[in-house]
């Protein structure tokens, strides 16, 4: 049946003499398992403006041609659909898909071919046309050949498209007499359109009034991604290690995040370029007995955390005037005595010269009962935006002046890498980031401690 998590049909197609007599058998499709629920709900959502962020291979283009052929092959059907695919390759696809989808509901189309549909502007389209007259129009992506069109729209992988401002600009003028625009796309980078309108819909009140969907390789497979793709190929790969060997998979932790986990990445707006991390790479961690043997100077920063949030203790060690990565502690969820007891005895180590604690939110009691404990070796941070900035660009100095030993951790780069600076609408830069199961609290550990250097006291006295 159908979940009640998703709205049901306010007439049934059965009783709607608009669907022709293929449509009745609309509810059966997800009934018999063709659809995934949020295949489903995004086929379902009527709204003139709809979006979704998704990851690779979830089968949303193949569940949107289904909604095409919905679209255009009833009798009374009122528009045309526009596909605007990433390639011509992609839009050969599509019409597959559409007339899959036509003939498994009876629907009679007539697969036209490549068409020219602008001979001014050079562009074409594979077409599929229904009895009723009208037809599916799958384009590449030439924002131009939308132009002077009206109908519904659906722009495949957006994000790729070389203008994307002008493509969503040209698309929309195609909808205002009843059309849905349809805009589908794996995350490319934060400064894509297509991020742009996601953090507006998340971030600023969602002023154009999309209708926002989100399907991670998690929520997939959650939602029987792993069981669909096992009945296809005659696996049998339990969820867990599906997700598993897709991350293997991937060349880095970066590719991990864009192509499956929604979070866009991009080398030009990255804060830490993957040089930087890749010249600042060492063998270099070391088991805590080793700080305790230590006789060089030993820094620390900590950035407490508890359930949304890592607690990340980062103690390193300064030869010369290079600081090597030497132990760090995660902590997700962890009791408050079992974060102590972490932070005490790293506090307790005899070289330890300074130590900075973020003291916001629940560091706070933390920090205050390290400092009254350490004494002077303690400093409690208050993070403020002019402080973040100070501490991010320190960081940043000490990667480019190869002052700093990072070992090669995936969670660790994550964190490094995902680390954003944007400006607000007052015109002040904010940091922040997101690297799936961390806020970025290993960079800001590390930052934490890169500032500790510049405060470091000797015999209670400040050295700058």
């Amino acid at each position: 049946m159908i979940p009640d998590a998703f709205p049901q049909f306010p007439q049934l197609p059965e009783a709607n003499p608009k669907f022709s007599g293929a449509f009745r058998s609309f509810r059966f499709f997800f009934q018999r398992g063709y659809f995934l629920p949020y295949q489903w709900k995004w086929i379902h959502d009527g709204s003139p403006l709809k979006i979704i962020q998704k990851c690779r291979q979830a089968g949303i283009s193949y569940a949107d041609a289904f909604d095409s052929v919905k679209k255009a092959s009833p009798k009374r059907a009122r528009f045309d659909v526009w596909v605007s695919s990433r390639d011509e390759t992609q839009a050969k696809l599509y019409v597959e898909d559409c007339k899959f989808w036509a003939k498994l509901l009876g629907v009679i189309a007539t697969d036209l071919g490549q068409l020219v549909i602008d001979a001014k502007e050079n562009t074409s389209a594979y077409v599929l046309e229904f009895t009723n007259g009208r037809r599916i129009y799958c384009l590449s992506s030439n924002p131009n050949a939308l132009a002077g069109k009206h109908g519904h729209v659906a722009l495949d992988e957006f994000a790729l498209n070389q203008d994307q401002r002008l493509l969503s600009k040209v698309a929309k003028g195609v909808t205002p007499w009843g059309g849905q625009l349809s805009t589908i796309s794996t995350p490319r980078g934060p400064t894509s359109v297509f991020n742009q309108l996601i953090r507006e819909i998340l971030e600023d009140g969602n002023p154009m009034g999309w209708s926002l969907h989100s399907i991670t390789i998690q929520k997939a497979v959650e939602q029987g991604l792993a069981q669909r793709i096992n009945e296809k190929t005659g696996g049998n790969e339990s969820d867990e290690h599906f997700l598993q060997r897709l991350e293997t998979e991937c060349i880095d932790r970066e590719q991990w995040q864009q192509e499956y986990c929604c979070q866009p990445a991009d080398e030009a707006s990255a804060f830490i370029s993957h040089e930087m991390l890749l010249s600042a790479q060492a063998d270099c961690m070391r088991p805590f007995e080793y700080l305790l043997e230590c006789k060089n100077p030993i820094y620390a920063g900590v950035d407490f955390g508890r359930t949304r949030n890592l607690t990340v203790i980062d103690a390193g060690e300064q030869i010369g005037d290079v600081l090597w990565d030497r132990f760090r502690v995660d902590l997700h969820n962890k009791t408050f005595d079992e974060q102590k007891f972490h932070l005490n005895r790293v506090l307790s180590l005899p070289n330890l010269r300074r130590a900075c604690l973020d003291r916001k939110g629940l560091g706070m009691q933390m920090s205050e009962e390290a400092q009254q404990r350490f004494g002077w070796k303690v400093e409690q941070i208050e993070f403020t935006n002019s402080l973040k900035e100070e501490m991010a660009h320190r960081l940043l100095a000490a990667f480019e002046d190869r002052k700093i030993r990072i070992p090669r951790d995936p969670d660790l780069w994550a964190d490094l890498r995902a680390i954003r600076r944007t400006v607000t609408s007052s015109g002040n830069f904010r940091f922040d980031g997101d690297s799936g199961e961390s806020h970025c609290d290993r960079f800001w550990a590390k930052a934490l401690r890169q500032y500790a250097i510049s405060r470091r006291r000797e015999a209670g006295g400040a050295v700058a």
